[in-house]
């Protein structure tokens, strides 16, 4: 991708948050859980599926050797290029320079990182997502003016180092009924449990693990949506 055809890849701000609103299984890449261990063959298996909005999520490993800032740059380059040409939306993971670098649709931050309104000075319109853990941080985050909440972790994780302690389907029960923002439900949720956290109101589920370590990502993914369309009957 070019430099010039960069620079028309982002979806303008009003669809860009159709997409989000409408989307049921987003998606997180993970290299080292991964099946493939391809960022990159991953997102494209995603495309497939048809997921319209993907994490670009790198966190190092103990032991693991650490991308370099240019080689991740580039992995973010080419999955920009494959989500503009699917569509869909690519948020980056935590690195506010990176996803403006890339022309990325936006960000995605956690509890420790800038809040929203310095993110917002970065990235500009561009999407700001959340990771909220209790009630206090989801109406911080809808008062501070993120375009969408992680929920989680809602069960025991290990996708990334120093996770906070499940929340547990209390604080869903709570988000559904109080935050106006779309959410993420996250965290220990798999394919088995899906279904569940459904039926307590979450539309729209994150699953690391079980999507990029699956043998088919696209048949997985089916496989969810099937699960969460049980839950919401």
């Amino acid at each position: 991708m070019s430099w010039g055809d960069m620079a028309r890849s982002r979806m303008p701000r009003t669809q860009a948050l159709e997409v989000l609103r409408s989307c049921d299984v987003y998606g997180i890449t993970d290299r080292w859980l991964s099946r493939s261990h391809d960022t990159v063959a991953d997102v494209r298996a995603m495309m497939a599926a048809g997921i319209r909005v993907v994490q670009y999520r790198d966190k190092p490993r103990p032991n693991e050797t650490e991308q370099t800032e240019r080689e991740r740059w580039k992995t973010a380059l080419e999955l920009r290029r494959i989500t503009a040409e699917a569509n869909a939306l690519l948020i980056v993971d935590d690195d506010a320079a990176l996803a403006v670098a890339v022309d990325a649709d936006g960000v995605h931050v956690g509890q420790d990182n800038l809040p929203v309104g310095a993110v917002r000075h970065v990235v500009g319109d561009r999407i700001v997502g959340v990771s909220t853990h209790a009630p206090e941080q989801g109406l911080a985050a809808m008062a501070d003016g993120a375009d969408y909440a992680g929920v989680g972790p809602l069960f025991a994780t290990h996708t990334k180092a120093n996770v906070c302690a499940p929340v547990g389907l209390e604080y869903l029960d709570w988000v559904v009924a109080h935050l106006t923002i779309p959410f993420v439900a996250i965290g220990g949720v798999k394919e088995h449990n899906v279904a569940e956290v459904a039926a307590h109101g979450a539309r729209c589920v994150c699953l690391v693990s079980d999507v990029v370590g699956a043998e088919d990502i696209p048949a997985k993914v089916a496989a969810i949506r099937e699960q969460l369309a049980a839950g919401q009957r």
